[in-house]
């Protein structure tokens, strides 16, 4: 494809309000280089990094109301999008051209090195041009195919941040099968993602959320739904009534109050795993509550290569299937950002071009 050819693509030119992410028609379809894919993108998600990223709300160390990216300084103009779907257009010489033709699914994440429990350090959207646009450009070993997976490709868009996110948190906390994990802010993109995913593992899943979203996450899999609005005293008698000897677990994208609020719910030995803060960045708790019960805090940041991959292997199967909120147009990119900084959806918004 040459790089005469123009694309439509929603570009961030700072941090700032959604005025600043520009919906040009003018940008050049990324050229591929040694070791890459063109993928003609076929779906998007939308996740919270894309509005964080462009507010510039992440902060720096000993600065958290610094304008920065996740990482750090983004280097502008970026094409947003970290969840992409699509159908590989064309491959560099030095990548097999089999995959020209081929329905995959992206792995957004950078990795610290090749080993397979590698951490990210980086993201498509963010650190490199996502899939916001009619084409990306990726490295071929983050493509994973998709042929044979009965989800379809919005579905399939739904799944690397939110779901590979969730993955990492369940598989660094260690939940299992038996256990009973409450997942605070449930009916988020995140949230919702842990549900079905402990669920899916024999996770006994308690959900943090507001009433009119009990119904949905039944249906996704929670045992128990636990109002996020209810007083402390009936929140504490409905988690001890779910959990007699107290949680094994915390999966939380919320943090803020709740760390405080929930530390006396869990047992000795329990494991609360933090990957968000959507609630509030900077938190207060007793720390005699953390050590001489022996509970574990741990910080997850995305997925693994090792996750990605379980996670790809129940796409292929269909396992898990993403809840669709709504969707947009790429054009409709601002109205798509609105409805989902209000929070009033249920699963993924998901944005076609």
């Amino acid at each position: 494809m040459g790089s005469d050819q123009f694309m439509t693509a929603a570009v961030l030119r700072r941090h700032g309000g959604p005025d600043v992410l520009e919906l040009r028609d003018d940008w050049p379809v990324p050229r591929v280089g040694p070791g890459q894919v063109l993928v003609r993108v076929s779906a998007a998600a939308l996740n919270n990094t894309d509005i964080w990223t462009r507010e510039g709300a992440y902060g720096l160390p000993g600065r958290p109301e610094a304008k920065a990216g996740w990482r750090g300084p983004v280097d502008f103009p970026r094409v947003q999008g970290g969840d992409i779907a699509g159908t590989v257009q064309e491959a560099a010489a030095d990548v097999p051209g089999t995959w020209v033709g081929r329905r995959v699914l992206v792995d957004p994440a950078f990795y610290a090195d090749d080993r397979e429990d590698a951490v990210p350090i980086g993201l498509l959207g963010s650190e490199a041009d996502g899939g916001f646009a009619t084409y990306v450009a990726v490295d071929a070993a983050r493509v994973h195919d998709m042929s044979a997976s009965p989800l379809s490709d919005e579905e399939l868009a739904s799944l690397p941040v939110a779901y590979g996110t969730a993955m990492g948190m369940l598989e660094r906390a260690r939940i299992t099968s038996g256990e009973t994990v409450l997942v605070t802010g449930a009916s988020g993109g995140v949230g919702f993602a842990l549900v079905q995913l402990a669920a899916a593992r024999g996770t006994r899943v308690v959900a943090l959320t507001s009433g009119s979203k009990a119904e949905a996450l039944s249906e996704a899999g929670a045992a128990e739904t636990v109002s996020r609005d209810a007083d402390p005293a009936e929140l504490r008698r409905r988690l001890d009534a779910a959990a007699p000897g107290g949680l094994d677990a915390v999966a939380d994208v919320a943090g803020g109050p709740w760390l405080e609020r929930l530390l006396p719910a869990l047992r000795d030995g329990a494991r609360w795993v933090i990957a968000g803060a959507v609630a509030g960045p900077v938190v207060t708790f007793d720390l005699r509550r953390l050590y001489l019960h022996n509970v574990s805090l741990i910080g997850s940041s995305m997925h693994t290569r090792s996750h990605f991959a379980d996670l790809v292997e129940l796409a292929r199967t269909g396992a898990v299937r993403p809840r669709i909120a709504a969707r947009y147009h790429l054009s409709d990119v601002h109205a798509a950002q609105d409805e989902f900084r209000r929070g009033a959806h249920i699963g993924k918004i998901v944005i076609t071009p």
